[in-house]
């Protein structure tokens, strides 16, 4: 896939991630840039049920036209601050089989927010409820959408407490001790290098790949406001990656203090070592599933969580009894975290180990 566009560096991170969600595995990118303009392509797979035509579609409603983008660069949170989405109450009640939240008939509530902005329409409604007919068949016998309010929003955030085992003090220390070599390195390497280019710092990235890598890259530059002039990215048959990245700063220059160099490499090696938490804790006598990831400067999660867990848990039957999702701030930054109490009434119990081990990998894309 090539794509042209008047250079916003906002973009090329939500390029990313419509690839990610619309499940594609990306085999290698090239992308360069004058400043205005940027020309990307694309290597990808996909699968028998990829739509081409709509994420053509998509792609380039992320694209800005040449008007509306011009004269913006960079991503300014402090003066462009993302609009809180409309949330929406989807209720749906049908029978229930291995695979959804409860066992026997249930009512089903999500609070739901649309990227498209259109879910206040009857279109809109009327095509979710087609969706999820075709997923449901017969078995759903009603479902209603409608938009709430504030405080009701409010109330979806779920439990403010987390358990010490989705804490950022744990995450720091795995860090840590990684770097100071206690733990194995997973493969991965970074190097900066200001000798190659008079304007722009080399980032050199070696590592193993998983879904969304390139997601968490851009993510990771946009929150250090870091612009991507030329960058090639390949992938070779053993899921090892090799980025070459030359980056500037927001006021054109190269990268050179050493304290924002090692800041940026500590980032970068995180969320490439550990880009989601995965924690399975005890709830009481029940067992309840965390899985943690970074909200986007946007204030978007990341796509496909929910999808994932839900999916790794239904190959290892493993039922889920309730579900939430909040945002958390964990240290500096704002978290997404999933909290799954799972449904083992029956007696049988699948092994810590194996739980998390399953959710990991499906999120990673190593299933």
């Amino acid at each position: 896939m090539g794509i042209l566009y008047d250079d916003v560096v906002i973009i090329r991170h939500d390029l990313c991630r419509l690839i990610l969600l619309f499940g594609l595995n990306i085999v290698r990118v090239d992308v360069c840039t004058d400043g205005k303009w940027c020309y990307i392509v694309f290597w990808v797979i996909g699968k028998p049920s990829t739509r081409w035509g709509l994420l053509k579609k998509r792609l380039m409603g992320v694209c800005p036209s040449c008007s509306s983008a011009s004269g913006i660069y960079f991503y300014q949170s402090e003066v462009q601050p993302p609009k809180p989405p409309d949330v929406f109450l989807l209720k749906f009640c049908c029978r229930n089989r291995r695979g959804l939240l409860h066992d026997g008939r249930v009512i089903d509530l999500f609070f739901i927010t649309d990227t498209r902005e259109l879910m206040h329409t009857k279109k809109r409604q009327e095509d979710t409820y087609d969706h999820l007919k075709e997923v449901l068949g017969d078995a759903i016998s009603s479902c209603e959408i409608e938009m709430v309010g504030p405080e009701i929003a409010a109330c979806s955030q779920g439990s403010s407490f987390l358990p010490p085992a989705i804490t950022e003090d744990k995450f720091n220390s795995y860090l840590d001790e990684q770097q100071s070599g206690s733990l194995p390195s997973n493969g991965v390497s970074i190097n900066m290098d200001n000798s190659l280019s008079p304007g722009h710092t080399l980032v050199q990235i070696v590592c193993q790949d998983h879904k969304g890598l390139l997601y968490d890259i851009m993510r990771t530059l946009k929150e250090f406001n870091m612009q991507i002039s030329y960058g090639r990215f390949t992938t070779n048959q053993k899921r090892n990656c090799e980025l070459d990245l030359f980056i500037m700063q927001a006021d054109g220059k190269k990268l050179v203090d050493p304290s924002k160099q090692n800041s940026l490499c500590s980032r970068i090696r995180m969320e490439l070592v550990r880009p989601l938490r995965v924690a399975l804790v005890s709830r009481g006598p029940d067992r309840e599933l965390l899985v943690a990831n970074p909200v986007e400067l946007s204030g978007k999660g990341r796509p496909l969580v929910f999808y994932d867990i839900t999916l790794a848990l239904k190959m290892i039957d493993t039922g889920i009894f309730s579900a939430e999702i909040g945002r958390h701030m964990i240290g500096d930054r704002e978290w997404e975290v999933y909290r799954v109490l799972l449904d083992e009434g029956d007696g049988s119990t699948v092994p810590k180990n194996r739980i998390e081990e399953a959710v990991w990998k499906m999120l990673m894309g190593w299933e």
